[in-house]
């Protein structure tokens, strides 16, 4: 697994503070930030240190939380839970505690978006690129609950902005922030933002396009060697140990080479080689149309797990594809059978865990792996002859 949090370094900025109300009274390179490593911080990290860093602030001071545990929860999240029924979001509580509760290094600003609209690979393709609603409002909900008997900020000196941003829009998104930082950061310039915004979304575009540089070498390792690979079909948040169970790290214990939806290859000769046939016949208006098995296009994360369906029924060498979701996900239920018959009807294995919540049954868990990995052993071979066999010629892995 690659450092997802990974931050760099960079020289501190230029602005001299003007204290005011509400102001944080400290040099920007002075103040520390903190960040709930939680929901879609997950495939957006490197936004918010991109834009972070260019508004002067000291990547060495950005804190994230460590991942969910159950742990963190007891020590930290204790007395402060809300009503929801999403566990994700029910986690986040331990994260916002355990940033507050930091002495050795205390933060000064606790900022936690709520993610309207997610920049997505399918932009232009799909309805909208919407994130679930509980996520959306998760940090609002989450805060209520450090604010019943006190606040648990004000106690900690610590501000809490959670600014409403729509990522795929950049010009919104600045103003967006502008209005939420310019309250507790000094000097803050509409200007800067802009620029740091335009920052922040380079730094993703250069992450994810190394991750599916990565992707695409993986393929080219499993083509050259026949071997299988499996694709996790899950929220960016599954990631995390505590969420998703690292059942993904089970199953590369047992050697078989792992890869995510969010992630996959986007190459224009690998695409056009997948569904150059389908656009050419009016099937498919292009590499990234879902109307063929999803007319309600509109929520970000859902699309790519759509997507990602698709790719593994056109890919030889995934030979299976393992779908994780938390228990009740709402935004989840309606895609568990459209995904299912896109995998299966390819002759792609395909196993799911539906059911993910704050209990890891570890024995049934190690089953289930074991008999991922049983039937990649046995059955991938053939899978893979198959799927070649009925793909267009000329395949550029």
């Amino acid at each position: 697994m690659p450092r997802w949090f990974e931050t760099r370094l960079s020289g501190p900025g230029d602005s001299q503070p003007e204290v005011g109300a509400g102001v944080i009274a400290k040099p920007r390179e002075l103040v520390r930030v903190g960040l709930p490593r939680v929901l879609n911080l997950w495939s957006t990290h490197q936004f918010w240190i991109g834009l972070l860093t260019a508004l002067g602030f000291d990547a060495r001071r950005i804190e994230f939380s460590s991942d969910t545990s159950e742990e963190q929860g007891r020590e930290h999240g204790k007395g402060r839970g809300t009503v929801d029924c999403c566990y994700p979001v029910k986690c986040i509580s331990g994260h916002y505690g355990e940033l507050l509760a930091r002495e050795k290094r205390p933060i000064d600003l606790l900022l936690s978006p709520m993610i309207q609209t997610l920049p997505s690979f399918l932009g232009g393709h799909v309805q909208a690129s919407l994130a679930c609603p509980r996520v959306m409002a998760a940090p609002e909900n989450i805060k209520a609950g450090f604010l019943k008997g006190g606040d648990a900020f004000a106690a900690r000196h610590v501000r809490h902005v959670a600014p409403l941003v729509t990522l795929d829009e950049p010009d919104l998104a600045a103003r967006q922030l502008h209005a939420a930082l310019k309250e507790v950061v000094a000097g803050l310039t509409a200007a800067e933002v802009r620029r740091a915004v335009q920052v922040g979304l380079s730094e993703l575009e250069a992450f994810n396009r190394q991750m599916r540089q990565a992707s695409r070498r993986l393929l080219e390792d499993c083509a050259r060697e026949g071997r299988p690979a499996l694709l996790v079909l899950a929220r960016p948040y599954h990631m995390d140990p505590g969420i998703g169970h690292e059942i993904e790290v089970d199953l590369q214990g047992h050697g078989v080479p792992v890869l995510w939806s969010q992630y996959l290859p986007l190459d224009e000769d690998l695409l056009q080689w997948m569904y150059g046939a389908d656009i050419a016949a009016g099937r498919l208006k292009s590499p990234f149309d879902l109307s063929d098995v999803w007319p309600s296009s509109y929520s970000a994360n859902t699309n790519e797990i759509l997507w990602g369906a698709k790719f593994a029924a056109r890919m030889p060498w995934v030979a299976c594809a393992v779908r994780l979701s938390s228990y009740e996900c709402g935004m989840d239920q309606p895609t568990y059978t459209p995904v299912q018959r896109i995998v299966e009807g390819s002759g792609t294995l395909f196993f799911s865990f539906q059911d993910l919540d704050s209990t890891k049954p570890a024995g049934s868990v190690k089953i289930r792996v074991e008999t991922i990995a049983m039937y990649l052993r046995t059955r991938s071979r053939d899978i893979i002859a198959a799927k070649r066999a009925a793909a267009p010629p000329g395949c550029p892995l």
